[in-house]
């Protein structure tokens, strides 16, 4: 069983407070969570909504429409009144109680018991622990830990507003049937905590970004914990100081990496091709929105693939990591700064608004440092040759300050590093360069398949398009459909023998793409993995759900 529950307002009036603590509570209660967000580009104003999905079983992915909608405005509660499901319940800030309607006014509650309006989002959270049958302890407990800095009068204050919200609440009727929690404590993570944090578990030393939204909550994130784990983090002037500053850490020998949204990587394109000829091991996070130019700031999308992939003149190795899960943001961004490392190459990281902002509960993710083997030849001495021409074509790299000389150039350059106009000297380099390749597609994580081997009916994923997919095929069966789904992690370079054996010989193949034009399906015709296939697309600036992925693909 699971419900959800919308939060909705304007921006700055605590729909983020509610919510939060929300999501903190019920994990802490023994409720599986997984929370979204869906907010205008504005500070003020507006209508932005939190949806907090509990449920007795793993969640994936947001719900269609709202269990239980919190209308902090007319606005909000007339607008989403549509998407609250038969059944349904609204609790509305102020007065004008109906059928299916609660009325609480949390701003004069929160006046009269805390003494200041700013307390009517701890009501509203208490309001809601009240309509679902759940004691509010466990919210006075987080409180505590929350606003213990502040004092206990503050504590006090935001106590006392989330006992009377859940007195006020529980006596109303039509209260919706809540999921039982089992009393395990949760933990929950949102993508950008869980791609920081592994970029801080596994070493990262120097982070630097000029501010994008999406990519921006990692960014914040680890500037948050950069005193814990030695980081350095910069705000740079633009996104081209910020990948040539990354470009220069590991040049320097630290692992470092920067993180942007399209329009920012747009004009991190240069330092791309610098890292490839300089062969740097720069980790980029590209967080998806949508485009063309500004597009939708705060809205999800699946629309830059093609583009991390063939972005930058000339021609050198990267790699093209898709997570699709909380879990899969922490081990990939590892398995990104590795690979990057290993083959001393560009790698790139695509999210979305969606998976940055998701919160899902999962395996408590590990915090203690382990960082990565940089592969740095420590013991180079006068006779160092950086760009030695080897089998592998991945060269020893010391660290420029010790007994070896380490000569870099933009140009192209003999093996020792010097610029060089010699043909037949590019054509080496440039072998040897695209010679990483080879290992890289070896070592190239294979798709993941889920459901049944039979399946009639096969749904083509990357990205976060993992967890409503995989709640679709979960759906589906339940109806008695075969249906089975195969998830990207790693685009490029692809192990096309790998992802032709997770395909296998399905009769209907279907490609569900957060884009307008089917970029993976693309990907995999062009590489020979694929004749043709079906597209289900989503461009609207919101994620898929599972329901509505299930009911598209229903004959």
């Amino acid at each position: 069983m699971d419900m959800n529950i919308r939060i909705a307002g304007e921006a700055g009036q605590g729909v983020l407070t509610t919510g939060g603590l929300l999501v903190q509570s019920f994990a802490s209660l023994g409720l599986n969570v997984a929370a979204t967000r869906s907010y205008m580009s504005r500070i003020r104003g507006g209508l932005n909504w939190y949806d907090v999905r509990i449920g007795d079983r793993p969640l994936f992915g947001p719900a269609p429409g709202a269990d239980l909608l919190v209308a902090l405005t007319d606005l909000a509660r007339d607008t989403l009144r549509a998407e609250v499901a038969p059944g349904g319940l609204i609790l509305h800030n102020g007065a004008g109680a109906a059928e299916g309607v609660v009325a609480i006014d949390l701003d004069a509650v929160a006046k009269q018991v805390g003494g200041n309006k700013l307390y009517s989002s701890t009501v509203a959270a208490g309001a809601v622990f009240g309509l679902l049958g759940y004691g509010p302890r466990v919210i006075e407990g987080l409180l505590e830990e929350q606003f213990a800095k502040k004092g206990g009068e503050v504590v006090l204050a935001n106590r006392n507003c989330v006992k009377e919200g859940a007195k006020l609440a529980a006596g109303k009727s039509g209260r919706p049937a809540a999921p039982k929690p089992d009393g395990r404590r949760r933990r929950v993570y949102d993508g950008a905590t869980a791609i920081g944090l592994s970029a801080a578990v596994s070493g990262v030393k120097f982070a630097t970004a000029y501010p994008m939204t999406p990519a921006t909550a990692t960014f914040a994130y680890l500037a948050s914990v950069a005193d814990e784990y030695g980081i350095v983090v910069e705000q740079a002037e633009d996104e081209i100081a910020a990948v040539n500053m990354v470009c220069g850490a590991t040049y320097a020998g630290a692992a470092a990496m920067t993180m942007t949204s399209g329009g920012g990587f747009a004009l991190m394109v240069e330092g791309l091709s610098l890292a490839g000829m300089m062969e740097l091991p720069i980790v980029i996070l590209v967080a998806q929105r949508p485009g063309p130019a500004t597009g939708l700031p705060t809205r999800t999308a699946q629309q830059d693939l093609l583009f991390a992939l063939r972005a930058g003149h000339g021609e050198f190795a990267r790699a093209i990591f898709t997570p699709g899960s909380i879990r899969q943001c922490y081990d990939l961004t590892r398995r990104a700064l590795e690979t990057a490392h290993k083959y001393q190459t560009p790698v790139l990281l695509l999210t979305d608004q969606f998976l940055q902002d998701m919160e899902q509960s999962t395996d408590t993710l590990e915090t203690t440092a382990q960082p990565i083997n940089r592969h740095l030849a420590a013991n180079a001495g006068e006779d160092y040759v950086r760009y030695a021409v080897t089998e592998s074509g991945v060269s020893p790299r010391a660290v420029p300050g010790g007994r070896a000389l380490v000569v870099c150039d933009s140009d192209e350059h003999t093996a020792e590093g010097h610029i060089t106009e010699d043909l037949e000297a590019h054509v080496e380099q440039q072998d040897k360069r695209m010679r990483k390749l080879k290992a890289m597609t070896a070592e190239a994580l294979a798709p993941e398949r889920y459901g049944p081997q039979d399946a009639e009916t096969l749904l083509l994923t990357w990205g976060s398009t993992y967890g409503p997919a995989r709640e679709a095929v979960d759906l589906l069966g339940e109806r008695g459909a075969a249906v089975a789904m195969v998830h990207f992690p790693q685009l490029w370079p692809m192990n096309t023998e790998a992802a032709a054996e997770a395909i296998g010989s399905a009769r209907r193949i279907v490609s569900v793409e957060g884009n307008q034009t089917g970029q993976l399906a693309t990907l995999l015709r062009s590489l020979g993995v694929l004749d043709e296939c079906e597209l289900l697309t989503n461009y609207t600036g919101l994620p898929f759900t599972g329901t509505e992925i299930t009911e598209r693909i229903s004959p």
